[in-house]
Order: C-alpha cells, then sequence, then structure tokens
C-alpha cells in the first residue's frame, strides 16, 4: 500500500489517467521502475467491492496479449482498494478519436482495421472464457505505442456458463453502447458485446462518438445514425472522408464492408447477429483482402 502511494505521489491529481464509475486511475512507478495504472476505487460507492472482486476474479483468470495486466492489488480488508495494471502508454482508441487527442489523422485506416480485429480477438477470447464484458466501448480499448490494442476495465463483467442461454441481470454499460435487447429484457447474453463492438467498428469508420446529443434526435445515437445511412447505402455519409474513401477504392470497399457487418452487429434482435467468432473471421477476411491489393 505505502509503495503505490509512493510510486502515485500520494494520488496526485497531476498524474490521473482517467475518471469511471467506481474509481479514478492514476500513473506511476514503482521501485523496480515498472511503470504502472493504479485505479483507487471511490470510498463511497456503495458497490466499490463488488467491482474490486469482480475485476480480480475475472483478471486472475485471464491471460491474452490483447487484454490488459493485473500486476496486484491490496487486500480486501484493505481501508483502500487499490487496483495494479500494467501502464499502457498511448491512451484509448477514444482518446485518439474524439478526446483531449483527438488525431483521427494518426489512425490511419490500417491501423483502424488492426484495431478491429485485435479487439474482436480479446472479445472472442473473452466468449470462449466464459465472459462477457458488458462495457465494450472505445473508452476501453487502450493502445500500447505500436498502436496494438489492450482491453480494459473488467468491472461490470460476468461469468456466462456455457450452458445457460442467458444471465438475467439489470442493464448495465454505457448509453450509446448498450445492447437494446439486453435493456428491453434484462437478459444478458454474448451478443450483447456483439452489438458494443458494432458500435466501435462505426466509430472506427466515421470517427464519430457513439452518442452526440448536437445530432438530429434520431441520430443522437451513433447506431441509429449508422443503420440509416447503410440501409441508403450512404456509405459517403458516413465515413470519415480522411480515411479516403473517395479517393482509395481499397479504402472504400474495406470501410463499406466493415459497415455491413456492424449493420449485422447492430441488429435489435439478438438473434440476428453474428457471435463474436464469426464477426472476426469476416474482419480478417476482409484485412486479407486488403493486402492482396
Amino acid at each position: 500500500m505505502l509503495e503505490l502511494v509512493v510510486a502515485t505521489n500520494d494520488f496526485d491529481p497531476n498524474k490521473e489517467l482517467g475518471d469511471g464509475g467506481f474509481g479514478t486511475v492514476f500513473h506511476g512507478k514503482l521501485h523496480d521502475g515498472r511503470e504502472v495504472a493504479v485505479k483507487r476505487l471511490y470510498d463511497n460507492n456503495c458497490r466499490r467491492f463488488e467491482q474490486f472482486m469482480n475485476e480480480v476474479a475475472i483478471l486472475t483468470r485471464l491471460h491474452h496479449k490483447n487484454l490488459v495486466s493485473l500486476y496486484g492489488c491490496t487486500s480486501r480488508h484493505s481501508r483502500e482498494l487499490l487496483l495494479v495494471y500494467e501502464f499502457i502508454p498511448n491512451g484509448t482508441v477514444a482518446d485518439h478519436l474524439h478526446g483531449d487527442r483527438p488525431k483521427p489523422s494518426s489512425l490511419t485506416w490500417p491501423i483502424r482495421m488492426s484495431i478491429a480485429i485485435e479487439t474482436a480477438v480479446a472479445l472472442a477470447y473473452l466468449h470462449a472464457s466464459e465472459i462477457i464484458h458488458r462495457d465494450v466501448k472505445t473508452s476501453n480499448i487502450l493502445l500500447d505505442k505500436y498502436f496494438c490494442v489492450k482491453v480494459a476495465d473488467f468491472g461490470l463483467s460476468r461469468l456466462f456458463p456455457t450452458d445457460v442461454t442467458h444471465v438475467s441481470t439489470a442493464p448495465a454499460g454505457t448509453p450509446g453502447y448498450v445492447d437494446p435487447d439486453y435493456h428491453k429484457c434484462y437478459q444478458l447474453t454474448d451478443k450483447s458485446d456483439v452489438y458494443s463492438f458494432g458500435v466501435v467498428l462505426i466509430e472506427l469508420i466515421s470517427s464519430l462518438p457513439a452518442v452526440d446529443i448536437s445530432r438530429h434526435r434520431h441520430e443522437i445515437n451513433l447506431a441509429d445514425l449508422a443503420i440509416n445511412k447503410i440501409q441508403k447505402s450512404a456509405f459517403s455519409e458516413l465515413v470519415d472522408p480522411d480515411l479516403g474513401f473517395e479517393s482509395n477504392l481499397t479504402v472504400k470497399r474495406m470501410t463499406t464492408s466493415v459497415a455491413e457487418l456492424a449493420f449485422q452487429c447492430l441488429q435489435h434482435d439478438k438473434e440476428m447477429r453474428p457471435s463474436m467468432d464469426e464477426v472476426l473471421e469476416v474482419l480478417k477476411r476482409i484485412e486479407i483482402e486488403f493486402r492482396e491489393d
């Protein structure tokens, strides 16, 4: 505990990396030289202990190159509940698209395609491990200095045994990403992550945020905007023009294919959505097509 206080300079606000529903994340440096991200859970949140134990339980059983690694945590009996993760230096996909460091131009189309594939790989791995992330969004997709993906934040994740069809639970997640079928029926399935990933795909091709109240009321949610444009085959009105949609035939074909895949993920009826394995297969096929051109 003392080492983490020292590592973060007593949780100095200048070292703050981000703020979530359950806690604040600080940058720190351990005495052995390792850089870490320390999540300090809020004292006044009645669900903090449940979230703490849930994240520890999930991450201690998972090991994958596209998932953020948990280095350790304080005892559950500690006065402070702290989680210590590997530090990922390049921010989140949301940072690059919409946040304090919005440089959509730094995310070229090949990089965005790689982000989509690596995120799909991570989610397919989670589903194979009987885990639903339940809060898939661009601010939970971290990027290392090579723009490789590390999916983070498992506080809302749930174990999902393969012998059940759904888990009944109150809807949780982030506005703009929450599966409408889950929201309506209170039945969580792996297809809920597929829906959220569909929104991420649309963000990657459009550079638009998942929710924007300045848009027309029928298009405040990016998912609704995308479905409207795709149904009209108005891909040029959806894809970020800076990606080269009009000038590069390969980019035009690939972004159109990804938009069509996202459309399948965003179906309101979860039975109509592909599985994460099927999504990954299609993305890999689109990328191979790109390499061959």
